[in-house]
């Protein structure tokens, strides 16, 4: 949560602007005392965390949204935020807030000793604050902390409100009883108090708390597109005005001053969504059991040491796309990049299909089982002809059992007629009609998980609600 207002806190206005607000922001000692630490390498990393503080927090909006429960005092988000050094990426990367981690022997503000002890990442803050909480991230990544910042539940809630509200879209409806988020399919544009349901919910689905990173993430990049698209970062009144009424909750260490603040909004004008790279950490263990701690998540070593490298190389992270292949005398595919990718529930690299074509025009069935292959589509690569006379109408069957699947092969081929046929299998049928003209892309709404090695990296772009036609 605490990157939503870095996006709009820090967006690129002049210094008087934000030396002005530069009074407002909470200062905490963040650093203090810290030893043995990372070196620092090029570019510029921010430790945001988004805590559960609620005490600005109305009665009303506790019963509305649900926040009338006891705040554990601890993050409820934390996120690690590289930009490049040549300020033309931004990398996001969300910690598992249940993160296993090793607390080493330590003396407290108290003077009391602590042994070292098994906690979960959030734990730290509730038992040292902000410098325990960066200490500990450093410790897990290897990754500089340069500058911390904190934001609670009322000042996401402001933030969101002060744009306008956030457009986010569903290839499913979204229901959760523990924070009373109802959304339905498709797009719904959230005030503040659902923006926090939506942020917060962890019992969509099975996913629990990995789903919800991956819906921060999509929510933070479609704020990105709100504040840009609507003037604010560019606006001095209106940012000004935004900034003003969301500044007064965040908090940040004592060197995040005003000229830090320009340099950080300067920096992050020249971004855009496609220059913003969103990933979250890699997951050996999503259910780790710990005695007296509870489930924690363990990362995958190898995967996490490669992320953390490139960040402190200042590199991108995403993995190259899987290119297509393609034989060298065939047709360009039956699809054109005339609209920008259509989110589906259940990723095109699941789904496997058989194209048949029954158009009356010789060679669509190769180009078409190429253009769904192209967006990602498993395709059996043997098209064949139909031997019955042309059809007016393109129909796709398939076996009930895989009703989903099939609605990601329909996103593709809109207007397609579907056709259930029981026992069929898993393998979906195209037959081409007259009618057909084109293959849309699609993509996942949730990232696939990484191929071997790889790490799954999306772009702001990708991940941003997007109208299609």
């Amino acid at each position: 949560m605490g990157a939503a207002v870095v996006v709009l806190g820090t967006g690129g206005i002049g210094h008087a602007v934000v030396t002005g607000l530069n009074g407002g922001i909470g200062r905490v000692d963040a650093f203090e005392g810290l030893s043995d630490r990372p070196g620092g390498g090029r570019g510029m990393n921010v430790l945001l965390v988004g805590t559960d503080g609620r005490d600005k927090i109305t009665e009303r909006e506790r019963q509305r949204y649900r926040l009338g429960g006891a705040p554990c005092h601890c993050t409820d988000t934390v996120m690690l935020v590289h930009l490049s050094a040549d300020h033309d990426r931004a990398t996001v990367v969300s910690l598992p807030r249940d993160t296993y981690t090793e607390i080493p022997e330590r003396t407290d503000e108290t003077g009391r000793f602590r042994p070292a002890h098994v906690v979960k990442l959030n734990a730290a803050y509730a038992e040292g604050g902000p410098g325990l909480t960066v200490r500990s991230v450093e410790r897990l990544t290897g990754v500089h902390v340069d500058h911390y910042m904190e934001v609670d539940f009322t000042s996401f809630m402001k933030t969101v409100d002060a744009v306008g509200g956030v457009q986010v879209c569903s290839v499913r409806p979204l229901k959760d009883a523990y924070t009373g988020l109802d959304l339905p399919a498709g797009t719904t544009r959230l005030d503040g108090g659902q923006a926090l349901q939506y942020v917060r919910s962890r019992h969509l689905d099975g996913a629990s708390d990995l789903g919800r990173m991956q819906r921060q993430q999509r929510f933070l990049a479609s704020l990105m597109h709100e504040a840009a698209s609507g003037g604010v970062l560019l606006n001095p009144v209106k940012f000004q005005g935004v900034a003003s009424a969301v500044i007064g909750s965040v908090r940040a260490d004592r060197g995040f001053g005003s000229d830090e603040l320009v340099g950080l909004g300067q920096a992050m004008r020249n971004l855009t969504p496609a220059s913003a790279e969103f990933t979250s950490v890699p997951i050996a263990i999503a259910d780790f059991p710990v005695p007296n701690v509870g489930s924690t998540v363990k990362w995958d070593e190898p995967g996490s040491a490669k992320l953390f490298q490139a960040l402190r190389e200042d590199r991108p992270v995403n993995a190259a796309p899987r290119a297509p292949h393609r034989a060298a005398d065939a047709k360009p595919p039956a699809r054109t990049n005339e609209h920008p990718p259509t989110a589906v529930e259940v990723a095109p690299e699941q789904v496997r299909v058989q194209v048949v074509n029954a158009s009356g025009r010789p060679g669509l069935a190769r180009t078409t089982d190429q253009a769904l292959r192209a967006t990602g589509f498993i395709t059996t690569g043997l098209p064949t002809d139909s031997p019955q006379p042309p059809v007016e109408h393109t129909v796709i069957t398939y076996d009930p059992h895989w009703d989903r699947s099939v609605r990601s092969i329909a996103a593709a081929i809109p207007g397609a007629r579907l056709q259930p046929v029981p026992g069929q299998g898993p393998l979906m049928r195209v037959t081409l009609g007259a009618d057909f003209t084109q293959v849309r892309p699609v993509r996942a709404q949730d990232p696939p998980p990484p191929r071997s090695g790889g790490i799954p990296v999306v772009t702001g772009d990708q991940v941003a609600c997007r109208e299609s036609t």
